[in-house]
């Protein structure tokens, strides 16, 4: 429990069976308040609405309240949040929702409070009810063909702003997917989102980038800095460094990387997040020397620090920088050191408290392995440890061979028993098993990422840019684009090859081709040879 909820005047417990066994015995609704360190309302509501007594008093008196910090418990997050932290979400006892806000006052909070009773009184249980994500089960399948990448290019066009960038005519996220696909199908669209994000979201005195910006004009932005957030975006400085060779997007992605590797760094691995403060974004330089800065979140979570070294090591392979190959095996060690067993991932340990979060998670088993497979094309190592967690998640999350993976174990308190099966988390593990059926020679795991990117094809016509990364992993089953180096890692033919390689192609070290060759293969076919960096790079220039 975070110091902002115990602060307040509720009786908090944490989530567990616990809380609904107890809310079953005494006949009472659930009140679920979905929170995270970082989220400055979700601080302001407790010292608000949760601390006001007679709020608390009647909370305490009728409800089981359970506050969930949304970073430690994704599966409840997916099944939970309301549209944004703070969630407010009533439940019955065997956590269906009976209805659910985001922040509030403390007058809309006594409101929704009489309407809980109300109907609690009235329907009991029969008051709740299960998401539609989890009723309907498995997602709608179909064929991967070349209509996918073309609906998503319709997309960018339909939605970009043309006045300021970015995607959306609203609030503004910087969307760094969607603008890796767009490096390579609408560079110009990119280009010019990189630099509204840059401009506006770049803390450019202490680094790190803002998680969003409120205002269609990329202004007003919410101050909080998290390290998945940071991490996608170096990947994408890192890439549209790797495409245009300009400067501008490589400053921002070593900024960023020496605030992950200070203010970020816990000594082993990377922190989750640091909280937002606008009185303290808005202060001096000077003036910020002698104030307190908001505070770091120092939990290890798996899937972050996996993410985290994925873009360090993209950075390090477009521009050498050793600063940021050191970090991303440092935190690669610890997470395989103290969260992997056998190929399952824990989503984090807490050494001071001795909590354990979730093992096996979709999410930490996903980006761990993107770490992994990205870390095996720039340095050569962890290919075992890459197998190892592939194999244990196309053994454990999917309930048939083939299809689309389940978030995590059908399993838990709530609604943690439904299966779900996020578009998300299926598209970058689809994305890691690409590049490590690449690496090892072996189809399965491309067969694996294809059957799981197909079994969403069905909904095609509903996705917009947000799952531009979706488009981007078909095109890369149907069209593979493989550099096989025939030198170990470090040399400068594989070094060359890093550079020159589209980001969605796969770079295989010291692969089974003659010494000092690479050999460039285009949907499975060898295309050419060449054992120069000038040639390849006129290899893959002509291909």
């Amino acid at each position: 429990m975070d110091d902002s909820a115990a602060d307040t005047k509720v009786e908090w417990r944490e989530w567990g069976p616990e809380a609904f066994e107890a809310a079953s015995r005494s006949g009472k609704p659930v009140l679920l308040s979905l929170s995270a360190p970082w989220c400055a309302h979700c601080h302001e509501m407790d010292a608000t609405t949760y601390s006001e007594p007679r709020i608390a008093a009647n909370i305490n008196d009728g409800f089981v309240p359970v506050r969930v910090d949304v970073d430690r418990h994704p599966r409840v997050r997916e099944r939970y949040n309301m549209g944004g932290f703070p969630s407010t979400v009533f439940c019955t006892p065997e956590g269906d929702i009976i209805t659910g806000a985001g922040y509030l006052g403390i007058d809309g909070f006594r409101d929704i409070l009489d309407s809980v009773r109300q109907t609690w009184d009235a329907k009991g249980t029969e008051a709740g009810r299960v998401p539609r994500a989890l009723r309907d089960g498995t997602p709608p399948g179909g064929e991967l063909t070349p209509r996918i990448e073309e609906h998503m290019v319709e997309q960018l066009l339909a939605a970009f702003d043309e006045e300021f960038g970015g995607w959306g005519t609203d609030t503004k996220f910087p969307l760094p997917r969607t603008v890796e696909f767009a490096l390579v199908r609408a560079r110009d669209q990119a280009t010019r989102t990189l630099e509204a994000i840059r401009t506006h979201l770049l803390d450019t005195y202490e680094g790190g980038f803002y998680r969003y910006a409120t205002e269609r004009s990329w202004g007003s932005p919410s101050r909080e800095k998290l390290l998945d957030e940071n991490a996608a975006l170096v990947r994408a400085f890192a890439r549209a460094y790797r495409y245009t060779g300009e400067e501008a997007y490589r400053q921002p992605a070593e900024q960023t990387v020496e605030y992950l590797t200070t203010t970020l760094w816990t000594g082993a691995a990377f922190a989750a997040s640091q909280a937002g403060d606008d009185q303290y974004s808005h202060l001096e330089p000077t003036e910020r020397e002698d104030a307190d800065a908001p505070p770091v979140d120092e939990t290890v979570l798996a899937d972050r620090n996996g993410l985290a070294a994925e873009a360090l090591l993209s950075l390090h392979a477009y521009t050498d920088d050793e600063q940021a190959r050191r970090y991303a095996e440092r935190a690669l060690d610890h997470v395989l050191t103290e969260l992997v067993d056998d190929g399952e991932v824990i989503h984090f340990a807490d050494p001071e408290t001795g909590e354990v979060g979730e093992s096996g998670l979709l999410l930490d088993q996903a980006r761990v392995l993107a770490g992994l497979t990205t870390a095996w094309q720039v340095t050569g190592e962890y290919s075992e440890e890459a197998r190892e967690i592939a194999d244990y998640t196309l053994t454990q999350h999917r309930p048939e061979d083939d299809g689309a993976f389940r978030d995590g174990p059908a399993e838990g308190a709530g609604l943690c028993d439904q299966p779900l099966y996020p578009l998300d988390t299926n598209v970058e593990l689809a994305d890691a098993l690409v590049d490590l059926a690449a690496l090892t020679g072996e189809e399965r795991y491309r067969e694996a990422a294809r059957d799981a990117v197909a079994a969403f094809a069905g909904a095609l016509d509903r996705m917009g840019v947000e799952v531009a990364g979706y488009a981007s992993v078909s095109a890369r089953l149907q069209s593979p684009r493989t550099f096989r180096v025939g030198t170990a890692a470090g040399s400068d033919l594989h070094r060359a090859a890093l550079r020159i390689a589209d980001h969605e192609a796969v770079v295989v070290p010291d692969a089974d081709v003659p010494d000092g060759e690479v050999h460039l293969f285009q949907d499975d076919e060898q295309v050419g040879t060449a054992d120069t960096p000038d040639a390849l790079a006129d290899l893959a220039t002509d291909a």
